[in-house]
């Protein structure tokens, strides 16, 4: 990483931001009521491969910005899993991670404004809710928190790979490609049950928008589940980056 500490603070602001406004602004297209991505709320018109797109790019893009300025983390588990791993200070931890959710904020602000008369037209609360968090489709927490735990385990070892392993360390334009193709594939894969988030900020920060702004049609912010993406997260990612240093080193 190269730049003062308040460079790759704002590198984290802004690459966040644009991560969720380019994944949660997708959700919006495939949701919402009237979109050019789908003219009813759900997911027709092949709207999950819309999203997955949405957050592959929304991660990759950062990765090309800002990767060489703060390391691209965009994710408090991974900034905790590598400080954790004792590859990242403890004393910018906080500061990244308020960045961090401030971003997810910011953008998801911009969504809202964007795509403010479609929400006014989609009154499946749920629908709308959607763009915003992600919540347990089976009505089980604890499926909830496998599947984030799991996910983001899988995220991160694969991400530690791409940037660390010695097919791409000499080439980081490619494994900035690989990681957005993983995020892709996450979403295909382990959408269903959760959404997922596979990062706090991700989650939380657009969930606290949904809770205190005056959104159209919106519903519950379902708080009692709140704390699984969050916590599963940073769990799943701190085993994910041990399990890669165990067997590869670092």
């Amino acid at each position: 990483m190269t730049g003062s500490w308040e460079a790759r603070y704002a590198a984290e602001f802004f690459g966040t931001l644009i991560l969720v406004l380019l994944g949660n602004g997708a959700v919006a297209n495939a949701f919402l009521k009237n979109t050019t991505g789908n003219d009813d709320p759900g997911l027709a018109n092949g709207g999950w491969l819309l999203v997955a797109s949405g957050y592959g790019l929304g991660v990759m893009l950062p990765a090309m910005m800002f990767g060489s300025i703060s390391g691209n983390h965009l994710n408090p588990a991974i900034t905790i899993g590598q400080a954790v791993i004792g590859i990242f200070p403890w004393a910018h931890v906080a500061p990244y991670l308020i960045w961090q959710f401030l971003g997810a904020i910011a953008g998801q602000c911009l969504i809202l404004a964007l795509y403010w008369p479609h929400y006014r037209q989609t009154t499946d609360n749920e629908a709308v809710l959607g763009t915003f968090a992600t919540s347990d489709h089976a009505n089980s927490q604890l499926n909830g928190f496998v599947t984030e735990m799991v996910g983001t385990a899988v995220l991160i070892f694969g991400a530690m790979g791409l940037y660390r392993g010695m097919f791409f360390h000499q080439n980081i334009v490619i494994a900035n490609i690989g990681v957005g193709l993983l995020i892709a594939a996450m979403v295909i894969s382990l959408g269903g049950p959760t959404g997922p988030a596979l990062n706090p900020a991700r989650d939380l920060g657009p969930r606290l928008v949904h809770a205190l702004l005056p959104v159209p049609n919106k519903g519950s912010s379902h708080w009692e589940y709140s704390w699984v993406p969050v916590v599963a997260p940073i769990v799943g990612a701190v085993i994910g980056i041990w399990i890669y240093k165990i067997f590869f080193g670092l």
